[in-house]
């Protein structure tokens, strides 16, 4: 994994080994990275969030990681700043904004009771 050059920005695909009992398998983890520190050196590290929902996920992977099947890297944003930090925050007013939403969708609306028109009574036609 030393040679893939990774940038905060970019979305990824990251495979990783998982050791069930006896049993090793391979799970995606597939999020925007926003932050990478320590360079290239052994104990790099990049850290990767995704929504699941409304609720933000973060993994911090060791770039260097025996475990770490591939690192695929699905798209790139150009991004102004090493770390991005700030989408935390940001993710947090969107999600407030969703509740305010459906806040008030929910609320029931109290209607007044329309007062009913007395009805002239026609005279019966003969």
């Amino acid at each position: 994994m030393a040679n893939l050059d990774i940038k905060p920005g970019m979305t990824v695909r990251v495979w990783q080994k998982i050791k069930e009992g006896e049993k090793t398998r391979i799970q995606a983890f597939e999020g925007l990275i926003i932050a990478k520190k320590h360079g290239q050196e052994p104990g790099a590290t990049f850290t990767v969030r995704k929504m699941v929902g409304d609720i933000g996920v973060e993994r911090i992977f060791p770039l260097h990681s025996p475990n770490i099947e591939k690192i695929e890297i699905v798209s790139q944003s150009k991004v102004r700043r090493a770390k991005l930090y700030y989408i935390r925050e940001k993710a947090r007013k969107v999600i407030r904004k969703k509740m305010r939403r459906t806040r008030i969708a929910e609320k029931p609306i109290a209607k007044k009771p329309v007062a009913e028109k007395p009805v002239a009574e026609k005279p019966p036609a003969e």
